[in-house]
């Protein structure tokens, strides 16, 4: 599976090099970049997927999960930040940031420990900074290379060649919980643990953008210009360590969108 994934990882990242002259931008650079939609149609049509996958399934999981009482969902959300935090920590590092890196290590340290397992988050309460997630694919952007073609993946939505890149870094050793679940050898984390905390992540998202994303469809000529919109404005933004909050507000202030009612 992993030689599978990293010849699909070499072919993309082949393809993004073939088209970097011309659609891709896929270099390095001071210049800002934008983001081609080279693969169009293909996009589009896993995008249509993927909308149809999100109502038949994850739509209605999410509103299940938000009847939740809110100490199991606020647990639960704190537990996959701090598994977040195991990616974030070396990101921190790679972009320079060491300070950084050593705030998110002694929030990681408090709260497996003394917030058991990230259940709860003491760490907040003990005056450590608001928390921000990074990722291979925002430290790339930082090193000055640019985002690609936009790609739409199956499942796991928007993304680009930069941000695909990065997603691989993680099932190629750079996501030290991936590497103890599926590579490690113990009874207390396995390959099944990680894939389910990666579906609860993708379904706490939704719950928490179920009305943003509904807006976002019902005020848009083209709801897939719209999300692709939004998505690379968004990495650009947390790229430049710009924090705009939910989906909402970012479609809301970027008035530039002709696709958006902003009224």
């Amino acid at each position: 599976m992993i030689r599978l994934l990293k010849t699909i990882f070499l072919v993309i990242f082949l393809t993004s090099n073939a088209l970097a002259g011309s659609d891709g931008d896929l270099q390095l650079s001071n210049k800002s970049k934008s983001t081609k939609d080279c693969f169009e149609p293909l996009n589009r049509a896993t995008f249509a997927f993927n909308q149809g996958l999100d109502k038949a399934i994850l739509k209605p999981v999410a509103k299940g999960y938000r009847s939740l009482p809110a100490p199991i969902k606020k647990g639960t959300s704190n537990v996959l930040n701090n598994l977040s935090t195991l990616i974030t920590i070396p990101n921190n590092a790679l972009q320079g940031d060491f300070k950084l890196a050593g705030i998110n290590t002694g929030r990681l340290v408090v709260n497996t420990t003394l917030g058991i397992l990230g259940i709860f988050d003491p760490a907040s309460e003990m005056g450590f900074p608001k928390y921000v997630k990074e990722d291979y694919g925002q430290t790339l952007g930082t090193w000055g290379i640019g985002p690609g073609c936009y790609l739409v993946l199956p499942v796991l939505g928007p993304s680009t060649i930069r941000d695909t890149a990065g997603m691989f870094v993680n099932v190629m050793g750079g996501d030290p919980y991936y590497n103890v679940s599926v590579n490690g050898n113990n009874e207390y984390l396995d390959g099944e643990l990680f894939a389910f905390t990666t579906m609860l992540s993708g379904v706490e998202f939704r719950a928490n953008n179920i009305e943003s994303i509904d807006n976002l469809e019902a005020n848009s000529v083209d709801f897939y210009a719209s999300v692709r919109s939004l998505y690379t404005q968004d990495r650009a933004n947390k790229i430049k360590n710009i924090q705009r909050g939910n989906i909402e507000v970012i479609y809301k202030e970027d008035s530039d969108w002709e696709e958006i009612d902003t009224k």
